[in-house]
């Protein structure tokens, strides 16, 4: 078998160990990455998803809240993220609630008109300055060495916010500041997404919640424009130039915490390897996997985690009509669409689904990337007013799914979620492939699980972590980085490591500098 040495061996071309790669070839180090599939960028891709239309769809990952811009500056990241104009939109009755990032009075009246006065509004300005707040003060803790949660608290500096973030129930918090049910369930489903927990109880939530309002310092949930593949082949077009080897079709079978060496064979189509076992050594290795891949190739016994999404990727013919006349479907569909998300459907779709059910009303949210950024259609589909969709439902988690005939059931659940909110049937809105099959795909934890490696489904490797150490040790990924393992060779720098998950490059920062010896 050939043998090579490298100063990095990176298992996994996704975003993170891109970002990684790029940084450890511009410093001069001798960079290999593997990665099993025949392409780079992990579930941060762009993919045509039905046979004979033209619509590339960010099929899994598909906004950018969490990359920071201090790496896109440093790696020289050509890249378009657009803000959208609208936050969210959710139906309520015959009219709904519009958060207008441009126009603060039209977000007011439409809390009077859902909610009956300017309580929940005053409160709600409140709380997302808070917010703020702290998004300003921990982001840019996130690209450092992790801080103790003194240190955090101290650097956070305001013990109001701490509390009501960091230590108490964000579903108490909610209940407490907030009065009308819908307004309770629009800030709740931040604290959810892919995330089965009770926001009541249960401070998983609470750290979800975090993770989606600290984005880059402002907690923006931006459109990258091309869809998430180009996000990440401009990552890997970087790592390139930068002199970093990146091999696609190279699934890894082991890795050796003490020499260094991995394992992997050769699984492209037509390989010229023919499947032969190969192996190379890095003076470190990178896992830009989950922990519990990570397990198995150091032949330690994993952990299985549990992801909790249903996700439907659509392409309509047309967006649906809404049953309020005061917001165009241009208008709802470009931010985030809240279907039957107050905070007492959540708890009824909660308890359902932890008693082994799938929901009767599943909660979801939807939004259309080809308001902001058409240029993930073909010319025909946009003259002709089509558009994506992009569906990711609450509260559905992967024990759901042990027989088949539970996602036939989520997936019809959902639809009929959907149309329980809209003017008309989704269904009625649906591209037809020439095949003349609906241009719909959904994907439940399993799925993913299946087709993208991902244990339990779980979209950020395992439950989220808080940004800040705690004595678990290396073995608990802990250390000066958040990305160190009890084996000193190896690192983490996927979303499994602390301060990961979402499309964000930290790991893969924080691994480059731990590799680097920066502090």
């Amino acid at each position: 078998m050939p043998r090579s040495h490298y100063d990095v061996v990176i298992a996994g071309a996704g975003h993170n160990g891109l970002v990684a790669a790029a940084y450890l070839a511009g410093a001069g180090r001798r960079v290999l990455v593997l990665e099993r599939l025949g392409h780079v960028g992990g579930l941060a891709v762009s993919a045509r998803a039905f046979p004979g239309v033209d619509a590339r769809l960010s099929r899994y990952s598909y906004l950018v809240s969490l990359l920071p811009s201090k790496i896109v500056k440093e790696l020289g990241l050509r890249l378009d993220l657009r803000r959208r104009r609208f936050s969210s939109y959710t139906p309520a009755g015959g009219t709904g609630l519009l958060v207008d990032n441009e126009d603060a009075a039209r977000t007011a009246a439409s809390f009077e008109a859902v909610t009956g006065g300017r309580r929940d509004l005053d409160a709600w300005e409140r709380f997302y300055a808070m917010t703020a707040h702290v998004a300003r003060r921990v982001a840019p803790t996130l690209l450092d060495p992790l801080p103790g949660r003194a240190d955090l608290r101290g650097i956070v500096g305001d013990e109001e916010a701490w509390r009501d973030l960091f230590e108490r129930p964000i579903g108490q918090v909610v209940d407490e500041r907030f009065a009308d049910d819908t307004v309770r369930g629009v800030v709740l489903t931040d604290a959810l997404i892919g995330t089965f927990a009770d926001p009541a109880a249960d401070l998983l939530a609470n750290r979800c919640f975090l993770y989606h309002v600290i984005g880059d310092g402002t907690g923006d949930w931006n459109v990258p424009v091309g869809g998430m593949g180009a996000v990440t082949a401009e990552l890997a077009d970087v790592a390139r130039r930068r002199g970093a080897e990146i091999r696609t079709g190279a699934e890894v079978l082991a890795v050796d915490p003490g020499t260094g060496e991995v394992t992997f064979r050769d699984v492209s189509p037509g390989g010229q390897d023919d499947g032969a076992e190969q192996v190379v050594t890095g003076g470190k290795v990178l896992a830009n996997l989950p922990p519990a891949v990570l397990a198995r190739l150091l032949g330690e016994t994993p952990e299985t985690p549990e992801g909790a999404q249903l996700k439907i990727n659509m392409v309509l013919s047309r967006l649906p009509r809404l049953r309020d006349p005061a917001v165009t479907p241009a208008e709802a569909f470009s931010g985030t669409f809240h279907i039957n998300e107050s905070r007492d459907q959540l708890a009824a779709a909660y308890a359902q689904a932890a008693a082994g059910r799938v929901p009767d009303l599943p909660p979801a949210e939807v939004y259309c990337h080809s308001l902001t950024d058409p240029s993930i259609l073909g010319p025909e589909l946009r003259a002709a007013g089509a558009h994506t969709m992009t569906l990711f439902g609450l509260h559905m988690p992967a024990r759901l799914f042990a027989d088949p005939a539970a996602k036939r059931e989520a997936l019809a659940r959902t639809l009929a979620s959907i149309d329980s909110v809209l003017a008309e049937p989704i269904g009625d809105c649906l591209l037809r492939a020439p095949s003349g099959e609906p241009c719909l795909e959904a994907k439940t934890p399993l799925d993913l699980e299946r087709d993208a490696g991902l244990p339990g489904g779980h979209i950020f490797h395992r439950d989220l972590s808080w940004p800040y150490g705690e004595e678990d040790g290396p073995g608990g990924h802990g250390g000066p980085w958040g990305v160190e393992t009890a084996h000193e060779r190896v690192l983490l720098c996927g979303a499994g490591a602390r301060r990961g998950g979402g499309v964000s490059g930290i790991p893969g920062h924080n691994a480059a500098m731990a590799v680097l010896g920066h502090a």
